[in-house]
């Protein structure tokens, strides 16, 4: 059964094959790759392809629900929102990007205001954690939003373009869910 969720603006579903160049123009944006963990820059021909195909079989083995991001409005993807799911410690890791067009506007505190709901409520998940750089603000204020609380700092944990960057860590258990 392929996974779909509904907010007020958004359809959150599994990206398809179809969804490869949407991917590759949105996450290979010098500013989207700058912000996040993972996203490299450039975006190399053919990688939105091997990933799309990777994490549809993550899901399949109910480890990774990476969900494209699509405003009703335009029914096109806009972004993605993932859970990482680790079965024995009963945890998720929660991470977002949206392409830059769309910043600003709300979508990926609405995506993963749901995410994290489908995990604490679907997935019965004890505890949801997030990371960001911190010069990405933007970032954990959507961490803020949707609830979770701020737990520490790690200095100079993540080598990006060359520069040691901070991480800041945000957790949030399901019994303190709103």
């Amino acid at each position: 059964m392929e996974l779909r969720l509904e907010t007020d603006r958004l359809f959150l579903r599994l990206f398809e094959a179809s969804d490869a160049e949407s991917v590759q123009t949105l996450a290979g944006d010098a500013e989207v790759a700058r912000t996040t963990l993972a996203i490299p820059h450039p975006y190399p021909d053919g990688a939105a392809e091997a990933w799309i195909e990777r994490i549809r079989t993550a899901y399949q083995e109910g480890k990774i629900y990476s969900l494209a991001i699509v405003p009703k409005e335009s029914g096109s993807v806009i972004g993605c929102v993932t859970l990482r799911v680790s079965k024995s410690d009963n945890k998720g890791d929660l991470a977002y990007w949206v392409g830059r067009p769309f910043w600003g506007q709300g979508y990926a505190t609405e995506a993963a205001k749901a995410l994290l709901k489908f995990g604490f409520e679907d997935l019965n998940l004890n505890r949801v954690v997030a990371a960001a750089m911190t010069n990405n603000p933007a970032s954990y204020t959507v961490m803020q939003k949707i609830g979770m609380k701020r737990e520490d700092n790690e200095p100079k944990q993540i080598l990006k373009d060359g520069v040691y960057e901070d991480l800041v860590h945000y957790g949030l258990f399901r019994s303190d869910a709103k």
